[in-house]
């Protein structure tokens, strides 16, 4: 759970529900750049079975901007049952709205299926994109990482690698056999959150990383479908999925400090 992430100098962490943690900074960095006017929250989107220790190097480079961070985690049945996942999109969006956030600029950080959350998100503001309006101008930034478009299979191998690598294989056939089964239920929904990333409601610019050789995210989909966005983008010809950081963290931390500072983020004395 979330709650084992180690908590920095400065950070307390606010436990709002089973799959939510506020992280409110109180440092140094923080307190300089709410100076400036109300400091600005992160959405991260975790990928399917992320690790505290994993989420909390991400947490960690934000810390160090000075920015607040809004942990929301999913779970697998959220992903095999959609209509959770939707229901599970209509409480963050509520909570994004409440006092504790309805002023304050937004940035979205999501990884592998936690981009999925996101168009669940969306999917509820599409739906009435005049009463949400002030959130979505709300958001300055988007970032996503490892995003999970393309086929169904690719969705399948994603649940299989991501909660059981040991059993991904006999995963995804069962997986796709589910889909089958129940595709009003299942593909249905996953159509329309891809939808989402066609035709976002979210003007606001956005950063991609993705590989060649990723299994679970298809990256001449991931080109096609943001062909239309205001982004800048990272390839690498070889990667792991929801693991560029660690793999490329020179690449990946200048691609993200530069992005953080186009949107006039950060100051650019608070590199990352």
């Amino acid at each position: 759970m979330l709650s084992r992430i180690p908590i920095s100098t400065g950070i307390t962490a606010q436990r709002i529900s089973k799959l939510i943690t506020f992280y409110k900074n109180e440092s140094k960095v923080a307190s300089s750049l709410s100076q400036a006017g109300p400091k600005p929250v992160m959405l991260l989107l975790p990928w399917l079975g992320s690790r505290p220790q994993a989420v909390a190097k991400y947490c960690e480079i934000y810390f160090r901007t000075g920015l607040d961070v809004l942990v929301v985690e999913s779970e697998v049945t959220q992903f095999l049952w959609p209509r959770r996942g939707l229901d599970h999109g209509a409480k963050v969006l509520e909570l994004l709205q409440t006092d504790m956030f309805n002023s304050r600029p937004l940035l979205v950080h999501g990884f592998s299926i936690g981009g999925y959350t996101f168009a669940q998100i969306m999917v509820h503001v599409t739906r009435n994109v005049q009463q949400h309006q002030s959130l979505t101008n709300r958001i300055r930034g988007q970032i996503f990482d490892s995003l999970v478009v393309g086929s169904v299979e690719h969705m399948a191998s994603g649940v299989g690698r991501s909660m059981f690598p040991r059993f991904e294989g006999l995963v995804q056939k069962v997986s796709l056999l589910y889909f089958s089964l129940f595709k009003k239920y299942t593909v249905d929904y996953y159509s329309r959150a891809i939808d989402v990333f066609w035709n976002i409601p979210v003007r606001a610019p956005a950063l991609f990383f993705y590989c060649d050789n990723d299994p679970l995210s298809d990256c001449e989909e991931v080109e096609r479908v943001t062909r239309h966005w205001e982004k800048l983008t990272m390839r690498w010809k070889e990667s792991v999925h929801a693991g560029h950081l660690k793999q490329h963290p020179q690449d990946y931390l200048m691609a993200l400090d530069s992005f953080l500072q186009s949107i006039s983020v950060i100051p650019l004395k608070a590199k990352i």
